[in-house]
């Protein structure tokens, strides 16, 4: 058996092994400084990222610390080997299985049960967070929104439109949801919900219509930051539209 160099297996296990420790410490920092109000979310979130690629570069260098120190000559070198690639594993596996549900998802941020007519955003004038943003449909959307969700469409109802949007408040504000803006006159009110983590702000609009003895409720829900969500404006209409049905 070939020995391993112990001067270069050791720089790169404790490289792997310093790695290993850093990148927790900055999904760490990111994390809180978003919490603790020092900076906003898509800032914690390329802390993440930069702490992801150095979690992959620690497990890599930690696989071949590994290797380098084979043999049982440096032990203190192998443990820091381990060490990096058991964070590095660690980290990249907890994001795997956080982003799984929207791997693969299309690259957009805006979704609605009416492509033909989407329920608009109130005035920038009585929600002042629409200030300065573009809240209008994308038309490239449409097609692409069609493709990847075909089975997203509005909740029907036989019930009164008064019931209906006392009904759709009540779940936006039981599913944690920030009312924002109520227009009952014309059935519609928008709210937001913020992510867990990263604490990232999805805005949303609820209209309801009474059609022919029934009621219909289109929603509509738009990431403020980035152009993919990973698919959670799509599974929070369908977790609305479950609740939806639940309270009935």
């Amino acid at each position: 058996m070939t020995e391993a160099l112990p001067g270069k297996s050791s720089l790169v296990a404790a490289i792997a092994s310093w790695l290993g420790k850093f990148a927790p410490s900055c999904i760490l920092a990111g994390l809180l400084g978003i919490h603790l109000g020092a900076i906003p979310p898509l800032g914690g979130f390329i802390f993440y990222q930069f702490g992801l690629l150095i979690a992959l570069l620690a497990l890599v260098l930690g696989l071949v610390g590994v290797f380098l120190t084979r043999g049982g000559g440096d032990p203190k070198g192998q443990q820091g080997a381990w060490l990096g690639a058991a964070s590095g594993t660690l980290i990249i596996t907890l994001t795997v299985i956080g982003a799984g549900p929207g791997i693969g998802s299309p690259p957009i941020n805006d979704i609605t049960t009416d492509l033909d007519d989407p329920p608009a955003f109130a005035p920038a004038s009585e929600v002042p967070d629409y200030a300065g943003r573009d809240m209008g449909y994308p038309a490239e959307f449409v097609g692409v929104v069609r493709a990847s969700y075909p089975e997203l469409g509005p909740i029907r109802g036989s019930m009164s439109g008064e019931e209906a949007y006392t009904r759709a408040l009540g779940v936006a504000e039981d599913l944690g949801w920030e009312v924002v803006h109520r227009d009952p006159e014309h059935g519609t009110f928008d709210a937001r919900d913020t992510s867990l983590f990263f604490r990232f702000v999805d805005d949303v609009t609820v209209r309801v219509r009474g059609e022919g003895g029934e009621a219909v409720i289109d929603l509509r829900s738009k990431s403020r930051d980035g152009r993919g969500d990973l698919g959670a404006n799509a599974a929070r209409i369908e977790k609305f539209k479950e609740a939806f049905a639940a309270a009935g």
